[in-house]
């Protein structure tokens, strides 16, 4: 197996603020990472930066086999899925839903002046059916709901066939019955051998799909735990990054936490 991620002793400073503190980190090109820790703890900034959308500040970091920082991003983000809260709110409310996971060929959000093949458009329609909303293809992304619209986004990270898939909080702001049929999507996606690897952040473990098998914790930009998600998650790792005492259990693949009596 390579590796598809690379980081040795990345930190990342912004505004005199320590967002990444020396993380060591490696994702092989067979695995599912789940991101786990408290606002402010790094989460998204780790993601920007594997996403080519940031350069750290010290250390290597290496994405895809290319360097951050001697590499053209351009390049390398298409071969990058990347969804997050940020890409949905550019999202214009009146495109289609088809033209907003066909458009990822290109990495623009809208259609403009580009064309695309009908190989493209039958490509879009298809992972639109392989996230279950092949029948909103027609509609348009405003009339969607908040769940509709978390599928969509996961059909146009997969557009271009990535070899690293990217998820910065899918869950954020679902319902119960929506993160639970997102979760469902996730476990499938994450069961394909022939999926990219994939690391999801979350702030929370109920939204660990099964089949993601390792889990790197971080608290105040250092990493808390890192590996197999077995070894990585346990309650001590977790009250370690969240500075609260807490349970954690596991029932049927799915995670849940609460905060010690």
């Amino acid at each position: 197996m390579s590796a598809v991620v690379e980081l040795a002793e990345v930190s990342v400073t912004r505004g005199g603020s320590r967002l990444l503190d020396e993380v060591s980190w490696t994702v092989l090109d067979d695995q599912r990472w789940v991101v786990l820790g408290p606002n402010g703890a790094g989460k998204t900034t780790l993601l920007q930066m594997i996403s080519a959308r940031m350069h750290p500040t010290a250390g290597v970091a290496g994405v895809l086999g290319e360097v951050l920082g001697t590499v053209d991003v351009f390049e390398l983000r298409p071969r990058i899925g990347f969804m997050s809260a940020a890409l949905a709110d550019s999202i214009p409310a009146a495109e289609r839903v088809a033209d907003v996971v066909v458009s990822a060929a290109y990495a623009v959000v809208g259609r403009w002046w580009e064309e695309y093949d009908e190989p493209d458009h039958d490509r879009a329609r298809g992972l639109l059916s392989d996230v279950g909303i092949g029948h909103l293809a027609d509609r348009t992304f405003g009339t969607l709901s908040e769940g509709e619209r978390k599928r969509v986004q996961v059909a146009r990270a997969l557009m271009t066939d990535p070899e690293l898939l990217l998820l910065d909080e899918p869950g954020a702001g679902l319902d119960l019955a929506a993160r639970e049929d997102l979760v469902s999507t996730l476990t499938a996606l994450a069961a394909d051998i022939d999926a990219p690897a994939s690391v999801l952040v979350s702030h929370h473990v109920e939204e660990i799909p099964p089949g993601f098998n390792h889990a790197l914790l971080l608290r105040a930009g250092a990493v808390v735990a890192a590996g197999p998600v077995d070894e990585a998650l346990t309650a001590e790792t977790l009250s370690e990054a969240f500075g609260l005492p807490l349970v954690l259990e596991r029932s049927a693949g799915r995670w849940s936490a609460r905060r010690r009596s």
